[in-house]
């Protein structure tokens, strides 16, 4: 059950235009980057760059927040166990670009995130570069 969220997720997503291009990236961000992800098994560069971005951003999310089996860990833990995969679950280009970045970043967009209750990209901007060739 848990395997079909990303063909739901690109099943909704595909049918609204401007979300048409984030529908790949759905369908595509538990792909691992040595091909024993799914549901494609996908390998390196044939995942979408988006997805292999966003798969690094979701398993930070994923350790850093609370659950109801466990309780949230630390951005250091994340920052570990995502250096800890690069090359097999990850990009390790992209690990590369995430491990650059300084923790207080992401201590700051959760503290906005948890006071607005959504995400305001423009109190980063100039932060981060996030374009491809940055990854390439």
């Amino acid at each position: 059950m848990m395997r079909e969220h990303c063909a739901r997720g690109y099943q909704m997503l595909r049918k609204i235009p401007f979300l048409r291009d984030a529908a790949e990236i759905v369908y595509s961000h538990q792909e691992h980057y040595d091909g024993s992800g799914y549901p494609r098994g996908l390998v390196g560069d044939q995942i979408p760059v988006g997805a292999r971005i966003f798969a690094v951003a979701d398993t930070l999310d994923a350790i850093t927040s609370d659950r109801p089996y466990r309780q949230a860990r630390s951005f250091d833990a994340a920052r570990e166990e995502i250096e800890r995969c690069a090359g097999s679950q990850f990009d390790p280009r992209v690990v590369k670009v995430y491990l650059e970045m300084p923790n207080r970043l992401w201590e700051d967009l959760r503290k906005e995130i948890s006071n607005h209750g959504r995400f305001s990209p423009l109190s980063f901007a100039g932060t981060v570069e996030t374009s491809e060739e940055s990854i390439n």
